[in-house]
């Protein structure tokens, strides 16, 4: 495995330092760090329940979900430049039931994420405007509880112009799944009949957070469901027909697995569980090992090589 510099450089020669941005739901925390897990920054406190985050890192700005209570339907998506300043709700109560996990899909300025009492993948535009529903998965009031459902991870390809998302399924069930369809909704269609959805891939304990490595084509997940195919992170190739992709068990031994964030450059991951660990491994699996215990119950976890001077 090839870690990245302290400081590393781009191509135009400017020097970055590489951070992780994490999110500690005990605390209703987003911290900032190393990516040794030193130097450990408060960005944001008193967030309601903290799932997804995602980083904009030429604006200097980072994003994140707030659960809240699911069955308040009071989940909200904010945003703060690096240090916290400017913090602002960009997605205020009403607008998203339970957003999960978020991702910013830069070349058409879009942030994407799944709402999982909602039953639905939705999208907007970095200040919150223009707020699409791109996926209609269920119906909140009469499917409540039903957690086939539940949509929690997103993944973007925008070389395929398509999209990911994971429905969990009950707990350790094995009915998890993970979907795709186009990025656009088809024409003449609409979120809740649109013909592009695929099962990309099914019968998994409890799929969570996707990554892509838009490079080598691969789809990364974390699973919190029960051994041997629960509490892992795994992988498969992008390029796969629905359901005839193979996944890969990358690493085990997860206590419930969670967030998941790639240095593809560096030829590394982290990822989290809900038992307080944070960890470092290979994009294999390899060498892999925890860089924080016992942290509370942590969910989604960014990784971004900042320029030196807002690192």
């Amino acid at each position: 495995m090839t870690r990245s510099n302290p400081a590393a450089a781009t191509a135009t020669g400017a020097a970055t330092t590489p951070r992780l941005f994490l999110l500690n739901v005990s605390a209703g925390s987003v911290l900032s760090m190393r990516p040794d897990g030193k130097d450990q920054q408060v960005i944001a406190s008193h967030c309601r329940v903290p799932d997804g985050v995602t980083v904009d890192v030429d604006a200097g700005r980072i994003y994140w979900t707030n659960m809240g209570v699911p069955n308040a339907d009071d989940g909200t998506i904010e945003c703060a430049d690096l240090d916290g300043a400017n913090r602002a709700v960009i997605a205020p109560q009403g607008v998203t039931h339970t957003p999960k996990q978020i991702h910013l899909e830069k070349e058409t300025g879009k942030l994407y994420w799944s709402d999982r009492e909602g039953m639905r993948v939705m999208r907007c535009n970095l200040d919150g405007s223009a707020v699409e529903t791109l996926v209609v998965s269920g119906d909140p009031v009469a499917d409540v509880g039903e957690q086939t459902k539940w949509c929690v991870g997103i993944a973007v390809d925008p070389q395929a112009g398509q999209i990911y998302w994971t429905q969990k399924g009950s707990d350790n069930a094995g009915v998890g799944r993970i979907f795709r369809a186009g990025i656009e909704i088809p024409a003449g269609q609409t979120a809740a009949n649109r013909s592009d959805i695929e099962v990309w891939m099914d019968r998994l304990p409890e799929p969570i957070d996707l990554e892509i490595d838009h490079g080598k084509r691969m789809l990364y997940w974390t699973d919190r469901g029960d051994p041997p195919k629960g509490n892992t992170v795994n992988r498969a190739s992008l390029d796969a027909p629905a359901g005839k992709a193979r996944p890969e068990i990358v690493f085990t031994h997860l206590m419930e697995g969670i967030g998941l964030a790639l240095d593809v450059p560096g030829e590394r991951m982290f990822f989290t569980d809900l038992g307080g660990s944070v960890y470092v491994a290979g994009l294999d699996g390899s060498q892999g090992h925890p860089i924080l215990f016992a942290q509370g119950n942590l969910t989604g976890i960014a990784y971004a090589e900042l320029p030196a001077a807002k690192a």
